[in-house]
């Protein structure tokens, strides 16, 4: 029988779908064709794979060779099926016994020499094959980590084809593979200490700025977007950096989502395979929108905005980003993931993250006009600010603005500051809080929680309503910004270990989302 299979995975966006890899030796001239929507990387696999098999001392069969990757109208893409393919060649000749491909997948990509080089997603592609019943991968070496936060696979890395195929014929492990140890470690995914990130960005350096340190503290406890309005060095940049210390630890399957997304992105540290603190993400304000919500040509790949997932998304001089980029955000805001439609296929990466935009009064980055440095007249400071768009900027709920300090206010706030240590313990508290509320809901945060449900089962007093609905009567504040309103109302009352926002919450919200007082 000149016939055999192996299986790999392809990848759209972080969803895996096993590929069974046919090879068929026929009589002819010898030649090698791949069929089933290989894209141009793919293609170029028959001349890395035969020179890999012959400089790996495996003899080349001299016959028309035909590789059927099914499903075979699903695109598939990059160099990851290398192996896959040189295993079938290699079977279907005699070289490798048929059994010993059986429930394996193979990833991997063959340089000419034999070598197995690492490739992007082998974490989202290993779920991928554990979902569909495999109980063994065989992976890059350099990806073995990776591959092994996956429980219940039995991982095979291998640093060349020849080790492979040695392997294969003895059924023992290829001599490379890693340490128990190391991978029990990694399968339990060691989580770094909160002062192993951030150590040096503590929220007590931010001096001077008592609300827009309370800002971000809430921003956190509930997951609130929010907007950091003010002069330039007021600490606007200061304090989005810190926001991720306030952040608790990833629990495991966030962690995992968003280790997928930057395994796929190719960004993924190799000594730490597994990321457990919230990602941190500042686009500069040129960036385009493929690049901060995804694209690519073929198959798109992850933008910052899905590299922020679980973590927080930093527009730094966010009028200065081009009115589109903004724009498509609001997709992201409202469902948590990005859609993207491309030749190559449709690729979905999530994207839940907080949003933090900073912007200065007006665009000449000076000081405001209320210490006569800024000569700018009003309609050039409306017409500034006018390029975030009113619904971008109604779906955030912190609009926070930041006045200059005084020197005196800066020494006087030194007995007032705190610690990011002491902010994150009273947002693990809150968050809680909020996590015991929600149980039984498909909801996790109080950002979450639609406005009807605000409303009806978690509604506050009435008579703790009266600012707020005296805002509403004068305009100053739409339906959904009421409902904006209570969501932060129920994250204070979180923070101060209420079971019901009062009045006072309800004031203090109020005053973070319009920045009038009650």
């Amino acid at each position: 029988m000149t016939l055999a299979r192996a299986w790999s995975v392809a990848l759209a966006g972080v969803q895996g779908t096993v590929v069974e890899v046919e090879a068929d030796l026929a009589d002819g001239l010898p030649y090698l064709t791949i069929i089933g929507l290989p894209d141009a990387a793919l293609s170029e696999s028959r001349d890395r794979v035969r020179a890999a098999v012959i400089n790996s001392g495996e003899p080349w069969p001299q016959r028309r060779i035909t590789l059927g990757l099914s499903p075979a109208t699903l695109p598939k893409h990059g160099s990851g099926f290398d192996i896959s393919m040189a295993v079938a060649v290699l079977s279907a000749a005699g070289g490798l016994p048929r059994q010993a491909l059986e429930r394996v997948v193979f990833f991997g990509e063959l340089g000419l020499d034999g070598r197995v080089r690492p490739i992007r997603g082998v974490l989202p592609a290993a779920m991928a094959a554990a979902a569909a019943g495999f109980i063994r991968v065989v992976v890059p070496a350099a990806n073995a980590a990776e591959a092994a936060l996956v429980p219940g696979l039995d991982v095979w890395p291998v640093a060349s084809l020849r080790e492979l195929v040695a392997a294969l014929r003895s059924g023992r492990p290829p001599e490379a593979f890693l340490d128990e140890p190391v991978l029990d470690e990694a399968r339990e995914g060691p989580a770094p200490t909160r002062e192993h990130f951030d150590v040096e960005l503590d929220l007590s350096d931010v001096l001077g700025q008592p609300s827009g340190r309370r800002a971000v503290e809430v921003a956190a406890a509930g997951g609130h977007h929010a907007l950091l309005l003010g002069d330039p060095g007021t600490g606007k940049t200061m304090l989005a950096a810190r926001l991720p210390g306030l952040l608790p630890e990833l629990d495991r399957a966030a962690a995992l989502e968003v280790t997928a997304v930057h395994s796929i992105a190719g960004v993924l540290p190799g000594d730490c395979p597994l990321v457990t603190r919230p990602p941190f993400r500042d686009p500069h304000h040129t960036t385009s929108v493929a690049a901060l919500v995804g694209g690519g040509s073929g198959m798109a790949r992850p933008g910052v905005a899905s590299l922020a997932h679980h973590g927080v998304l930093f527009l730094d001089e966010a009028p200065e980003f081009a009115s589109g980029v903004l724009d498509a955000l609001r997709q992201p805001l409202e469902s948590g993931h990005v859609t993207i439609a491309r030749s190559g296929g449709i690729a979905r990466y999530p994207a839940r993250f907080l949003l933090v935009l900073a912007a200065n009064p007006c665009g000449c980055a000076t000081s405001s006009a209320t210490t006569g440095s800024c000569t700018c007249s009003s309609l050039i400071r409306r017409r500034y600010l006018n390029r975030l768009s009113g619904p971008l900027l109604d779906r955030v709920d912190l609009q926070v603005r930041m006045d200059p300090v005084s020197r005196t206010e800066l020494m006087a706030d030194r007995a007032y500051v705190e610690h990011s240590s002491t902010v994150a313990a009273r947002v693990l508290v809150a968050r809680s809080r909020a996590t015991e509320r929600l149980a039984g809901s498909p909801w996790r945060t109080n950002s979450d929680v639609p406005g009807r449900e605000l409303r009806d089962r978690w509604a506050p007093a009435r008579t703790a309503l009266a600012a707020a609905e005296r805002a509403l009567d004068a305009g100053r504040l739409s339906a959904r910004g009421l409902d904006r309103v209570l969501r932060v109302a129920w994250t204070l009352a979180d923070l101060a270990d209420r079971t019901r926002p009062t009045a006072e919450d309800i004031d203090e919200a109020l005053y973070l989302r319009t920045g009038v007082a009650a």
